[in-house]
């Protein structure tokens, strides 16, 4: 897919982000029958892919480590997005401290209207803004910064992330 393929994808999952929104926020009573059986239809499906710190999902995304596929999705914030122009992306990936795996990336991304910092969790794929790079969190990092964007999350087990020497990340089909 091309730059503006990905770009158009991502705002009309934008945009359906924010009409199930004001759809489910315009008729909350009990008696409706559609409010209720809506909010059940949602809620399974953004408790298995958000976190307390709000990072709801926008854009389901391929990522192998080390030639291994696993279960991904990146946010909706204007950092992700800009990210998504990059794909597909194949990096090397180094420890950090030994709470992450970083990487260079050909370019910076827009910090321009990011959400709210929140503390790294295991799985978190965030971009460190002062650096430039890539972060692929193994551990839960120390503390939530206003210079570390979570851009998505990888579903692994932590060991598989703390071994993680190569990343390719591509969008789905």
């Amino acid at each position: 897919m091309n730059a503006a393929t990905l770009r158009a994808l991502a705002r009309a999952a934008a945009a359906t982000t924010v009409l199930l929104t004001v759809a489910a926020c315009t008729d909350t009573s009990p008696a409706s029958p559609r409010a209720t059986s809506s909010a059940r239809q949602q809620t399974p499906t953004a408790q298995a892919h958000t976190t307390p710190s709000d990072r709801n999902t926008a854009m389901d995304i391929r990522v192998t480590l080390n030639g291994r596929p696993a279960d991904a999705t990146f946010n909706d914030s204007p950092a992700a997005r800009d990210f998504a122009e990059l794909l597909p992306l194949t990096l090397d990936l180094e420890d950090f401290h030994q709470t992450e795996r970083v990487a260079d990336l050909p370019r910076r991304l827009t910090t321009s209207g990011a959400p709210e910092p929140a503390a790294p969790k295991a799985g978190d794929l965030a971009y460190y803004a002062p650096w430039g790079n890539l972060a692929l969190f193994y551990r839960d990092g120390p503390s939530a910064s206003a210079d570390l964007l979570i851009l998505g999350h990888i579903d692994a087990d932590t060991d598989r992330l703390a071994g993680a020497d190569r990343i390719t990340i591509e969008t789905a089909p």
